[in-house]
């Protein structure tokens, strides 16, 4: 695969602006708390960290550590109870809903571990479906847009197979194929090869390796995995919510896991 950009123009925005000096993601002391009634559940105590441009991440740690509400922060579907989120240079926390989707669908690309396609509905119906939201994009341009995708995934063959048609492997790709469609700058993956064997996770990871190295996507994952872990250049550890390790060591990182699990 030489290149997994679409040759048709699929946006209807900008393009994006050159690397600088500022970080692409900025926390600063940022919290989730859940409030449950009579119980209040610390998910994220306060976080200040940053990605650059083009880092390949991943969020390791037990489960109930924090590292899905990290990823559910960071991309901007839920909100921080408190502290500053600058995405980009823009604050997240003070956006509204509809600001923050907005942002969703032009910087942020999102695979998750059920793919979350639409059942009895193509392939390519399922890629084309975040180019609905883009103002100026004709259907013949949606359609061929989805189309080159696939292809370039190897899944020419795949475009009007329903979900139930393809494998765990291809319903994946078809997943990553629809995350990239509208040329998102961050690739957010959250457990993407949890349904997954191991040869067709390598197959993915290899994928996620390649947009980050050739194509300078910023790669963000989740996974309780760590052979995919240690396929990222830096690795965050949580732990009750606090991150506990943030090093480009990856088995530093992993000493550090272990010691702070229990027996």
């Amino acid at each position: 695969m030489s290149s997994l950009q679409p040759e048709t123009d699929c946006t209807d925005t900008p393009s994006a602006t050159p690397a600088s000096e500022t970080p692409l993601i900025q926390l600063r002391d940022v919290s989730k708390v859940y409030d449950l009634g009579e119980v209040k559940v610390e998910a994220l105590r306060p976080i200040t960290l940053t990605i650059d441009r083009g880092e390949y991440v991943a969020l390791i740690g037990p489960s109930g550590s924090g590292k899905s509400t990290l990823m559910n922060t960071l991309g901007c579907l839920d909100r921080p109870t408190s502290g500053s989120y600058l995405l980009d240079g823009e604050e997240i926390v003070d956006m509204s809903n509809d600001q923050r989707a907005r942002i969703r669908n032009l910087q942020i690309g999102f695979v998750f571990q059920n793919f979350n396609l639409l059942n009895r509905t193509s392939a390519l119906e399922n890629v084309e479906l975040p180019l609905l939201y883009a103002k100026h994009i004709t259907a013949r341009q949606r359609h061929q847009c989805a189309t080159e995708l696939l292809e370039k995934i190897g899944l020419g063959d795949r475009l009007d197979h329903h979900t139930s048609q393809l494998s765990g492997g291809q319903q994946q790709r078809v997943a990553i194929a629809r995350a990239l469609v509208n040329e998102p700058s961050i690739l957010m993956a959250d457990e993407p090869t949890g349904n997954l064997d191991t040869r067709t996770s390598t197959e993915v990871i290899d994928l996620f390796r390649q947009l980050n190295q050739e194509h300078g996507i910023t790669v963000i994952l989740v996974t309780h995995d760590q052979d995919v872990a240690r396929n990222a250049k830096r690795t965050i550890v949580l732990r009750d919510g606090l991150v506990i390790e943030d090093t480009a060591d990856h088995e530093k990182a992993i000493e550090a896991l272990h010691s702070h699990l229990p027996g």
